[in-house]
């Protein structure tokens, strides 16, 4: 099954760089000599227009900004038939937005995948219209399974997962840097800080995935009764550090609300 990629930004370039058969992969942008200098990085082919890459794909992801979106499905709708199904990872377009965009009922998924997918790490959601045979959409659930986990979400839970999968890498790599200014504070290389920070938060949270233990019952079980480890999560406490990262969360689906 061909699958192409119109938008040749870092969200395409990720998922791509994830996947491991690239052979099938077609690739449009807005500038064709940059977007092949891009397929060729890639190890993709790449379509001189976004109507040659629809009439040559099965499956079209369209990787573009939200404002952008409207006028690539209305240069390419002419194009699109029974047989191709449309992959949006737009943020904040819903299904009914992009039927009333193709002007027809369209086969239509919606992903949101985030930008550890160029690691293969990707926490991405998913959810089809009623047009998206069976076959298809477990195709592209397992494309995207190929770079990381995918959750089955009611589309009106996309932008909470948004800001917890799609924001939250932001905030994560704010804490993880945070932490390893203290290392620094205290005689540690900044590299050398950073990456046992990195691999810390990577082995927490794979504790959280494997054992299914709570989070708060794992802290628990770390800080020791007049030890060093519920001072600092007393000190994180008076400096309401869950209030902060809840009122961040809170901000970031308010301002999906307002766009």
């Amino acid at each position: 099954m061909k699958i192409g990629f119109i938008g040749a930004g870092k969200m395409a370039q990720a998922i791509i760089a994830g996947l491991p058969n690239k052979s099938e992969i077609l690739l449009s942008g807005r500038d064709f000599e940059k977007s092949k200098q891009t397929a060729l990085q890639l190890g993709v082919k790449a379509c001189q227009s976004n109507l040659e890459l629809v009439k040559r794909s099965n499956v079209i992801i369209l990787s573009v900004k939200p404002q952008v979106l409207p006028a690539v499905l209305k240069e390419i709708k002419d194009e699109l038939t029974d047989e191709k199904t449309l992959v949006s990872i737009a943020t904040g377009i819903r299904l009914d937005k992009l039927e009333e965009m193709t002007s027809k009922k369209q086969a239509i998924i919606r992903v949101m995948p985030n930008v550890n997918a160029a690691i293969q790490k990707s926490t991405s959601a998913i959810v089809a219209n009623n047009a998206v045979e069976s076959s298809v959409y477990k195709f592209v659930k397992e494309l995207f399974q190929k770079v990381g986990s995918v959750f089955e979400l009611a589309e009106n839970d996309f932008m909470t997962f948004g800001a917890l999968a799609g924001s939250s890498p932001a905030y994560i790599y704010m804490f993880i840097d945070a932490m390893a200014r203290a290392g620094v504070l205290h005689g540690l290389p900044k590299d050398v800080a950073t990456k046992i920070v990195a691999e810390t938060v990577a082995g927490s949270a794979q504790n959280v995935i494997i054992s299914g233990i709570h989070p708060q019952a794992l802290a628990d079980s770390v800080a020791s009764p007049g030890g060093t480890t519920i001072a600092g999560i007393v000190s994180l406490e008076k400096h309401n550090f869950n209030a902060a990262v809840i009122s961040a969360i809170d901000e970031t689906i308010n301002k999906e609300k307002s766009i």
